[in-house]
């Protein structure tokens, strides 16, 4: 399969290799796929991995790449992380609890994913930088996944004071090939940095770059491919489609369920769970796209005023049928991580607490669905926030004490892109 620039002609079409290497396409687009399959999925039994489901997701759009051969090895290594359906009480919904790698946050599926193909794709006389930005989680998921690997190094650019204090230390925790970078401004500055950079045909003449936010198709197909298997189980203990609420921010997450109900997967209605950062809300609302400037909420790591995955998502499906957005204001958040504890009998982080308000909002109109709450962070990495308003310690999960444990080092820089540039070249 073939790839394209959301800004392009379908005929100007790249491989998958070169999408994956390239992660944004020369004339600023993101690249899509040139027509969407649609899946037998009349062989899986519950007793599939989810690395064997997304081997079954993932070959389609596999096919002409040099990584085929290897697809399933791919998904073997950086799939094989637990992603339980935990019922919640007094509430007809589930939460998809996808907070169990390495850095306790969803990102880490996608990142591990992308790291093993482009470690696969590298040749052994070339040396890449992985140049990212991250509202909190995407950075240290990143770091992690490409932590030591030769040929890779790994430049982070985070909003400083706008992520959670024990996120950034983790961004900052890595050392070896990663460089973390505090940036004076909002996400939304970081990620104009970032498409800045690769749009610079004269700085990508001189600089290999990867894209690791989820512009890149690495990140995107991954998370599609989570979103079959976690349908597919679903439908399978519910005996109906999934109803799921994703919380979003750069709109990757969200598109990646969408794409899975497009390859057939047991999927009906989409929530996007948003905080404060309105713009989807109102978008879904019936309003013309407005991006605007991001607003610091609790929720952080969904605080993006334009998400880049929106061209992607109007490109390939317009206004999305069954999709709809809710945002979440910083009082309900600050309610609902207060009270799920007792309500729901989950300790959540701001970001799922979007999750937990849309649920509350939706679930009134359609009593006869059963919902499917993606929790994408450990409460832990929120305790600022989380242990506050609970009064009590979150537990920290055994990898996230280990990275407190180390030293954090990170430097300055001013959302200014001739100073990312000259760092990039040094």
């Amino acid at each position: 399969m073939n790839y394209y620039s959301t800004r392009s002609n379908p005929s100007a079409s790249v491989t998958l290799d070169q999408a994956l290497n390239a992660g944004l396409a020369p004339d600023g687009g993101l690249y899509v796929p040139h027509a969407l399959p649609r899946l037998d999925l009349s062989a899986w039994t519950p007793k599939w991995t989810l690395a064997e489901t997304a081997c079954l997701a993932l070959t389609p759009f596999f096919q002409g790449s040099t990584l085929l051969p290897q697809l399933g090895e791919i998904c073997e290594e950086s799939l094989n992380l637990p992603m339980p359906q935990v019922p919640l009480k007094n509430a007809n919904a589930s939460m998809l609890e996808l907070f169990h790698g390495p850095t306790a946050a969803f990102k880490d599926f996608a990142a591990r994913f992308l790291s093993a193909c482009l470690q696969r794709l590298q040749r052994a006389d070339q040396n890449a930088t992985v140049l990212v930005a991250t509202s909190g989680d995407t950075g240290g998921a990143v770091a992690a996944a490409f932590l030591n690997r030769p040929g890779f190094d790994v430049t982070i650019l985070f909003p400083v004071g706008r992520v959670s204090p024990r996120q950034a230390h983790q961004l900052c925790s890595f050392g070896a090939n990663v460089r973390a970078f505090r940036v004076s401004g909002s996400f939304d500055d970081c990620q104009a940095l970032v498409k800045q950079a690769f749009s610079d045909v004269d700085l990508r003449a001189k600089k290999r770059l990867i894209s690791a936010n989820s512009i890149s198709l690495g990140r995107l197909l991954p998370q599609m491919a989570y979103y079959v298997d976690a349908s597919l189980r679903f439908a399978d203990q519910h005996n109906k489609p999934a109803n799921i609420i994703i919380p979003s921010g750069n709109l990757g997450h969200g598109l990646g369920a969408m794409l899975a109900r497009a390859l057939g997967a047991p999927i009906d209605t989409i929530v996007l769970a948003s905080n404060e950062n309105r713009v989807l809300a109102e978008f879904f609302a019936g309003r013309s796209y407005r991006a605007a400037n991001s607003k610091a909420t609790l929720a952080n790591a969904m605080d993006v005023g334009n998400p880049s995955n929106f061209e992607r998502l109007h490109h390939l499906f317009g206004r999305a049928e069954n999709v709809l957005s809710i945002a979440t204001r910083d009082h309900d958040i600050r309610r609902l991580v207060h009270a799920a504890p007792e309500r729901y009998g989950h300790v959540v982080c701001p970001h799922t607490a979007c999750a937990l308000f849309a649920l509350e909002q939706i679930a009134p109109r359609s009593p006869e669905k059963h919902w499917l709450l993606a929790a994408t962070a450990h409460p832990a990495k929120f305790n600022d926030v989380v242990d506050t308003l609970l009064h009590a310690q979150t537990p920290m999960p055994d990898a996230l004490a280990l990275m407190m444990q180390k030293p954090a080092n990170s430097e300055r820089l001013a959302p200014d892109y001739a100073l990312l540039r000259g760092l990039l070249l040094s």
